[in-house]
């Protein structure tokens, strides 16, 4: 089949299943890579719709996909989904019953399953038991940083997935994560050793989440700007993370008793309760969740409109898909970071006791900085990833209130010419001696006292040049590499301001002593869609989904309820003409929905 062909043929069933009648951003290059038989290296940001990279391969191949993952949430939330969209989907692993784990492998054998959901520990154990009978056209393993040593959360399981390429050497591969740094990235492609893979790095950029960082706010703080994000989305949800199991349950009871819907959730609670707590979050039976960071994995409801972290994260990455659960239906969305130098001490002390302390410290590091920074902070996230951003995102509290800046492009030249003619082998502070002219013996023997930059900033404080040196690696003008031992380099970015094409402009630096502490802006607040009929229409999904027993969510998400509450929809023709609709859900749902519409009197 050509391949404007196939691409027909997947623009009809992404139609027919799911109701979009084009791909986002990288999934067209994607499914054609899989389609072509290529291994393929997928890094999407959360929200960015990587699950439909595999999805639609499974759609349009013979056979079935086995999706590998280590998030049972995830894979129920997924096949309840898939379920939902008319698509054969089940998920193997120990949540479900040793019967209903057999049954569904059962039907993959027999060719009645399309995509399959697997935990990498089953998935093992299984692959000679059942899994190498199943007419697999494709493995996807998700949250593939779990395989790398420089991943934020690395699973000693996933390193045994490396044999999958040589044992089934003529299934095309495709290995999928949100979360990863180039020094990850990089490891994931050696540990699974790809096949002339097809690398697809998607942005990271959300715009559409405000970012803000608050430091210094006491509990009682914390609690009022907490109810101000409920009472600003009395209909929709919020996260508020917490480091420990005790602070979750601290701020849920005082929400609890101030008269809120609050669920609390973490590892130390009875399964039983910690499934009803996702359940009543899931379904819009409370507007909040008080949790740690066990919460949200998998989790896929379009309408969290506010996320909260009480104490300061362990890495970006971390960071990063946490902030990420908020706005995926695209609709602007809140994150808030609570920071302290006591947080700061308890994550030191649980990276004392990691078992992996070069890795946890450089992450924290960067988390630290990104918490302490001067500059645009979507810049600062993005730059962690690789991904360069000229321009302030006008949607954090930096850009809201932004510092005292001043022209540091001779600064940032002179650190870069010292990064460049020490042949990228120094880190931090190596560069600041070398600018300082600092006459320590390792500095002399390795003769960078000869270069020309040699003590070119002696007329700058240390302190502030640590301080400069962070703001530029912030920016992505220097970059950092952890599985380097922190070795600075420099990136595009950098040779292009080092050539003068580029200037920067970097906060000033003031000694801690002197800092005044500034007075926090309040974010603009989002205005929902002022829509009577929209919330009408919320009504409606939420008795559909107490009558199936199902999340909300699952039925249509908001931004498809705002679509058809701009159409308004009178024929199930035109209901199919509503993004997000596709045709098993147009004849579930159809006239219920366009009855609701017709009889809406707002």
């Amino acid at each position: 089949m050509e391949q404007s062909d196939i691409k027909q043929r997947a623009l009809q069933l992404l139609q027919s299943f799911y109701g979009y009648r084009s791909f986002r951003p990288g999934q067209w290059e994607v499914i054609s890579a899989v389609a072509a038989g290529r291994d393929v290296l997928v890094i999407m940001p959360t929200g960015g719709g990587k699950s439909m990279c595999y999805q639609m391969p499974a759609l349009l191949l013979e056979g079935c996909a086995v999706v590998i993952s280590p998030l049972i949430a995830l894979m129920e939330d997924q096949v309840q989904a898939l379920i939902a969209n008319g698509i054969p989907a089940a998920a193997i692993h120990s949540g479900r019953s040793e019967m209903d784990n057999r049954h569904a492998a059962e039907a993959a054998i027999r060719g009645k399953i399309k995509i399959l959901y697997v935990s990498p520990e089953r998935l093992l154990s299984d692959i000679d038991v059942w899994v190498n009978r199943v007419p697999i056209c494709l493995f996807a393993i998700d949250e593939a940083h779990c395989i790398s040593q420089w991943g934020h959360d690395f699973r000693p399981v996933y390193t045994q997935l490396a044999g999958i390429r040589e044992r089934f050497a003529d299934v095309p591969v495709m290995a999928l994560t949100a979360t990863a740094d180039r020094d990850t990235r990089s490891d994931i492609l050696t540990q699974l050793g790809l096949h002339d893979p097809m690398v697809w790095l998607g942005s990271f950029n959300r715009p559409n989440l405000s970012l803000m960082v608050e430091q210094g706010a006491d509990a009682r703080r914390r609690l009022g700007t907490i109810e101000r994000l409920i009472s600003r989305y009395p209909n929709d949800t919020g996260i508020v993370y917490t480091l420990s199991r005790v602070g979750a349950e601290k701020i849920c009871a005082e929400l609890l008793r101030r008269g809120h819907r609050v669920a609390l959730y973490h590892a130390g609670m009875p399964n039983a309760e910690r499934v009803r707590a996702r359940q009543a979050f899931s379904n819009g039976d409370v507007q909040v969740v008080c949790a740690t960071i066990a919460f949200g994995m998998g989790i896929d409801k379009s309408n969290i409109r506010w996320i909260v972290h009480n104490n300061l994260p362990g890495s970006i990455e971390n960071f990063y898909q946490e902030i990420g659960r908020a706005g995926r239906d695209g609709l602007p969305a809140e994150t808030i970071l609570f920071y302290s130098l006591q947080d700061l001490i308890m994550r030191r002390k649980f990276v004392e006791e990691s078992g992996r302390v070069l890795v946890a410290t450089e992450k924290l590091e960067r988390m630290k900085q990104y918490a302490e920074a001067g500059v645009c902070r979507r810049r600062v996230l993005l730059s962690y990833f690789g991904e360069e951003m000229i321009n302030d995102c006008g949607n954090c509290d930096v850009c809201l209130n932004p510092p005292t800046r001043f022209d540091a492009t001779i600064l940032a030249q002179k650190a870069i010419s010292a990064v460049l003619r020490t042949d990228s082998k120094i880190g931090q502070l190596m560069l600041i001696d070398i600018l300082r002219g600092s006459a320590r013996a390792e500095l002399r023997n390795k003769g960078y006292d000869r270069i020309k930059t040699y003590g070119a900033g002696r007329d700058i404080p240390a302190d502030a040049w640590r301080y400069y040196i962070q703001q530029m690696v912030q920016l992505g003008i220097l970059d950092v590499s952890i599985a380097d031992g922190g070795l600075l380099s420099v990136t595009p970015y950098g040779m292009r301001v080092v050539r003068g094409e580029e200037k920067v402009l970097l906060p000033e630096y003031r000694p801690t002593a002197h800092r005044a502490r500034e007075k926090v802006p309040e974010l603009p607040g989002v205005v929902e869609p002022d829509m009577a009929l929209f919330e009408y229409l919320k009504g409606i999904r939420r008795a559909i989904a107490a009558e199936e027993n199902i999340p909300a969510y699952m039925i249509f998400g908001d931004a498809t309820l705002l679509d058809m509450s701009r159409k308004r929809p009178k024929t199930i023709d035109q209901f199919l003409e509503v993004s997000g609709v596709g045709k098993v859900k147009a004849r579930r749902y159809g006239y219920r929905f366009i009855g609701a519409i017709k009889s809406f009197n707002g």
